[in-house]
């Protein structure tokens, strides 16, 4: 079907219609509320303070854009996203949560989310605190009394609880995973200030090298894309029955198993992971009262913050963090018992136990490629940076993942609104 043809069918679909226009209002109004300052802003200090950190230009990508403007979704959806890393965390400690998650079906995940909205609160709140704090003491806000603390905190925290809640309604009502599309919707906003950056610093002397650039983004895309869709086909038949007669069965299919079975959620759990330490470091070397905790907060900030260590350590994360989500999201045992008990196996294998196995090895092997090109493209845009001297490129490779992703997501599930609504 040509592309004129699938946005004509959805022009004419009431219902499709109807779930993409809310979905770009509520993107709409979640750039509005990323627009809304808190009070007290020094604008000229904020904007020195984001150019010179790393880590809150990554924090940046989770608010939507609304930590560089102080605004009063400042936090965004990170607080849902530390919950959410929690809660997978503890699957694999906890066989109740693992239950729940796992085999419960819709009920168990819906008690599952439940929990993680639950455990944003204090989270949020605790951010709020730190960042308020911390940005006080740079002069970046004027500083607040108690009561005002309290109160920002109490806004800032609403704020992220707001963002939560859009995230879920455009997943429910609009196309597509809210909370992804929230953080794509962040990164598209700040492309034109990044374009602005470039054509500050532009001269005709570098036209090659932002040619080169150029083509390397190009194949970039074209690997994410390429190692999204990929995936490896195990063969399933089904055995041959005879009820009453008439022969039922015996045809094959294919179980098919993504090299990139996790997504993009290994990135955002290992900036996750990352961005938590380095805030606690940037709080305590700033506002501790022993001067010891001081000095060794500020130790331990200055060595994370090393560009080679973050590179090193953001590399282990992700690889270490595809494997487990993959773990979380696809169960061998699972698979293979549903397969025995609708009949079904893997040529060459015994069902049950074995082709738990062999599932398992297979997935081992394929997750290792999918694993060692999410690592490598997180820490990729520290090389480019460190070669081309570019530094509006310094989440890059996250960002370029995370549209990309989302993108492809968001294409496929029109297209089966558009497949359901044929038939």
């Amino acid at each position: 079907m040509k592309f004129s043809e699938k946005l004509g069918m959805i022009w004419q679909d009431k219902g499709l219609r109807g779930r993409i226009l809310f979905l770009a209002l509520t993107l709409l109004l979640s750039r509005l509320l990323a627009t809304i300052p808190v009070p007290g802003i020094n604008a000229a200090k904020l904007d020195e303070f984001f150019s010179g950190s790393q880590f809150f230009s990554f924090l940046n990508i989770f608010s939507g854009g609304g930590m560089s403007r102080l605004s009063i979704v400042m936090l965004g959806v990170s607080p849902y996203i530390t919950a959410s890393v929690a809660m997978q965390l503890l699957t694999m400690v906890s066989g109740k949560l693992k239950s729940m998650y796992q085999e419960e079906g819709d009920a168990g995940r819906a008690k599952f989310n439940q929990i993680s909205r639950v455990i944003t609160v204090p989270i949020a709140f605790l951010q709020a605190f730190g960042f308020l704090s911390l940005l006080a003491s740079a002069g970046i806000i004027a500083n607040l009394t108690r009561p005002e603390l309290l109160v920002n905190m109490v806004v800032i925290t609403a704020g992220s609880m707001l963002f939560m809640w859009l995230g879920e309604l455009m997943t429910e009502f609009g196309i597509g995973n809210g909370v992804s599309l929230l953080i794509f919707a962040g990164i598209v906003a700040s492309l034109p200030g990044t374009v602005s950056q470039l054509s500050v610093i532009f001269s005709v002397s570098e036209i090659p090298m932002y040619v080169l650039l150029a083509a390397f983004t190009l194949a970039v895309i074209y690997g994410v894309v390429f190692i999204s869709e990929a995936e490896r086909p195990v063969p399933v038949t089904y055995a041959k029955t005879v009820r009453g007669g008439a022969t039922t069965g015996g045809m094959s299919t294919y179980l098919p198993l993504r090299i990139a079975q996790a997504g993009v959620m290994p990135i955002i759990f290992g900036m996750s992971i990352l961005l938590f330490p380095q805030m606690i470091f940037k709080y305590l070397s700033t506002l501790a009262a022993s001067p010891t905790i001081k000095s060794i907060s500020a130790t331990l900030n200055a060595w994370i913050s090393n560009v080679w260590i973050y590179g090193i350590l953001y590399f282990v994360l992700v690889f270490l963090f595809t494997y487990f989500y993959t773990a979380v999201t696809f169960d061998p045992d699972q698979i293979a018992k549903n397969l025995q008990q609708s009949g079904a196996f893997i040529p060459g294998v015994r069902p049950g136990q074995a082709t738990s196995e062999y599932l398992a090895k297979v997935l081992t092997r394929i997750t290792l490629v999918g694993a060692t090109f999410l690592a490598v493209l997180a820490v990729l845009p520290f090389a480019v940076r460190s070669l081309t001297g570019i530094t509006s490129l310094a989440v890059g490779g996250t960002a370029l993942l995370i549209v990309v992703s989302v993108i492809i997501d968001l294409i496929k599930k029109v297209d089966a609104q558009i497949t359901m609504r044929e038939y």
